[in-house]
């Protein structure tokens, strides 16, 4: 009995956890139906105004770069602003990563 204790209690945990999980998009979709609400918007026009906001990119969806991610980028860039390739471009890019 106490073996099963441990992989109900994960179970029920597990199934608890999904119905708390909002994905960005449901969100979005409460955030634009509020919004269609209040603008008491009914038929084609509120079908019409659903379709630009649910497509329409928030502000939040920009994705940020950790420091890490951003150092790439910028290490990237510059690798191609000189135009380096094949070993130059391995050992320019080791030595960009490592300065801080």
């Amino acid at each position: 009995m106490k073996m099963l204790r441990i992989p109900l209690l994960m179970m029920g945990l597990l199934l608890c956890s999904q119905g708390f999980a909002a994905t960005a998009q449901q969100n979005k979709m409460t955030t634009c139906n509020a919004e269609a609400t209040t603008k008491t918007l009914k038929g084609d026009e509120r079908k019409a105004f659903m379709k630009t906001c649910l497509s329409a990119p928030a502000a939040n969806d920009a994705k940020t770069l950790t420091p890490q991610q951003q150092k790439m980028k910028d290490c990237n860039a510059s690798a191609k602003t000189k135009a380096l390739t094949g070993d130059a471009r391995k050992t320019f890019m080791s030595t960009c990563l490592k300065g801080s």
